[in-house]
């Protein structure tokens, strides 16, 4: 990859960074009595994250879960799982970027994969946010702004 092009790689990992950050503080500030509505939104995620990495970047060896949505009732092992994923898909990208090799399956562009992974993280997102709201325990947004927005506005 040419050394001009490093900075826009970095951004762009960056943005995925910031956006698997969003998704575990999210879980964070998941109220207990809701967590088990939402916790297999979370397991899909990390799921959906290696499963495309194994259909796509076969060189990188992941181990994917037997269950795609399953329960979990530690919110710490979930985050230790989406940061897992989240690595593995930074991994993924970096390298089929800077070895100029095609994704295998799906995907014309390594930033396509990227792109279809922060909306996935996103859409989902937002589904546990009205998961949460339904069952009356939204998340107000004086507490879930500063670990959302703020992330994403957030200059370094």
């Amino acid at each position: 990859m040419p050394p001009s092009e490093q900075p826009l790689l970095e951004a762009l990992l960056d943005s995925w960074d910031r956006s698997n950050t969003i998704l575990t503080n999210l879980l964070r500030i998941v109220p207990a009595d809701g967590f088990a509505a939402v916790a297999p939104l979370f397991t899909h995620i990390h799921y959906v994250r290696l499963v495309f990495i194994s259909e796509d970047a076969p060189e990188f060896p992941v181990e994917i879960p037997e269950q795609e949505w399953h329960n979990s009732d530690d919110p710490g092992d979930l985050a230790q799982m989406l940061n897992e994923s989240a690595a593995a898909v930074r991994e993924v990208v970096r390298s089929k970027l800077e070895s100029n090799k095609p994704m295998d399956r799906h995907y014309d562009h390594p930033i396509l994969f990227l792109q279809h992974m922060l909306w996935h993280d996103a859409y989902h997102h937002g589904q546990i946010k009205l998961t949460l709201k339904a069952k009356g325990l939204a998340i107000p947004d004086k507490t879930a702004g500063p670990v959302t927005w703020g992330i994403w506005m957030r200059k370094n």
